[in-house]
C-alpha cells in the first residue's frame, strides 16, 4: 500500500492551482518537497516540522481557505483543504482533548476546512477517531467500526486500524483525493 512517507505533511487543495499552492508555501517560509494536481485537487508535501518554527502546517491548510488567500482562489466557490500528517498522534495530556491545540511536534493527523475554518479535525487509527471536533465522515467512520458507542472491529482484533490505514481510505474515498503517488484507495484492510 502506498502511503505517505513517514514524518510528512500532505496539503490537498481545491479551488488553487498548484504554482498558486506552490507559491503560497513558498511565501509562508515553507517550500514543497513534492507537489501534484488531479482529480480537482492541488497538492503538496513536507517534511514535518514543529509548529515552534512559525505558522503549524495544519493551521496554514486552513488559512488558504481563508479570506487572506480568497484573491487567489480560482473557482465558483469557497477553497477547500484537506491536510494530512504521518507524524505520531500526539499523546500529550492536553493533545488528547479535540480542538484543544496539541504540542508543536504533533499537529491534528487529519484536518478539512473550508472557507477559513476548520470544519474537523482528529488524530488517525487506534481509536483515536473518536476524539474529533466536527461531524464530518461521522457516517463512514460508523460504518466502518471505527467510532461509535460499540466498535466490534476494535474489540475482535485490539490491532484493528492501529496504523489508521482504513481510516485515511475513508477520507481518500470521502473527498476524491488522488491516489498515486500520496494514498492507496482501494478496500481492503491492511
Amino acid at each position: 500500500m502506498t502511503r505517505l512517507a513517514p514524518h510528512t505533511y500532505a496539503t490537498f487543495l481545491r479551488g488553487m492551482s498548484l504554482p498558486t499552492l506552490y507559491a503560497a508555501f513558498e511565501e509562508a517560509g515553507r517550500p514543497a518537497r513534492a507537489g501534484g494536481h488531479s482529480s480537482g485537487w492541488a497538492w503538496v508535501t513536507h517534511d514535518a516540522y514543529p509548529a515552534s518554527d512559525g505558522l503549524s502546517a495544519w493551521q496554514l491548510a486552513c488559512d488558504l481557505t481563508g479570506f487572506r488567500y480568497a484573491d487567489r482562489v480560482e473557482g465558483p466557490g469557497p477553497a477547500e483543504s484537506v491536510f494530512l500528517a504521518s507524524t505520531p498522534a500526539c499523546t500529550c495530556a492536553h493533545g488528547q482533548n479535540y480542538m484543544i491545540p496539541h504540542c508543536d511536534d504533533h499537529p491534528f493527523q487529519f484536518a478539512h476546512s473550508r472557507g477559513g475554518f476548520e470544519r474537523t479535525v482528529f488524530n488517525v487509527g487506534g481509536r483515536r477517531e473518536s476524539r474529533r471536533s466536527g461531524d464530518l465522515l461521522v457516517r463512514e467512520l460508523l460504518a466502518a467500526g471505527i467510532v461509535g458507542r460499540r466498535t466490534p472491529a476494535y474489540e475482535a482484533d485490539p490491532a484493528f486500524n492501529v496504523d489508521g490505514a482504513l481510516t485515511l481510505r475513508i477520507i481518500a474515498r470521502h473527498f476524491g483525493l488522488p491516489s498515486p503517488p500520496l494514498l492507496d484507495t482501494d478496500d481492503t484492510p491492511g
